[in-house]
């Protein structure tokens, strides 16, 4: 490895010690359909994104709304005695990436086949403290 990209490394290793997050690796639904519940709680405070994501009707808004869960979890667990509550916490950040695609077939017409490609994808969720330069974001 280079010295410039070990230094970058690096310096994303301890960015990541900042800010407490959750992944969701191999979620078996499609990305685009967890990007439309990642866009109504991205920016929100914790306690209004949970209450958005416990009322919705989407399928996938229950996968976030147990991510999301997780993730106060590891802030609890990195800032030992403060409530979320007290905090104001913020979703500071929500990534859907696509992740591998199932490839099956179904039959068609006259002997052919039709491909299915079933989509999965990685969800990454950051929550942090309110600050000014979150609210900049």
């Amino acid at each position: 490895m280079g010295a410039r990209k070990r230094i970058k490394a690096e310096a994303a290793k301890e960015a990541r010690k900042s800010h407490s997050f959750a992944t969701l690796k191999n979620c078996p639904t499609s990305p685009r359909k967890m990007r439309l519940v990642a866009d109504m709680i991205r920016g929100e405070e914790v306690s209004k994104a949970l209450s958005i994501l416990q009322y919705s009707p989407k399928e996938a808004s229950g996968r976030m709304e147990k991510l999301l869960r997780s993730a106060i979890a590891n802030w609890e667990a990195k800032n030992e005695g403060e409530r979320p509550e007290d905090n104001h916490l913020v979703i500071t950040e929500v990534k859907v990436d696509s992740a591998r695609m199932l490839k099956r077939l179904r039959p068609a017409p006259q002997g052919r086949g039709h491909r299915i490609r079933k989509r999965s994808n990685h969800v990454t969720i950051a929550v942090d403290k309110l600050t000014q330069e979150n609210l900049n974001k």
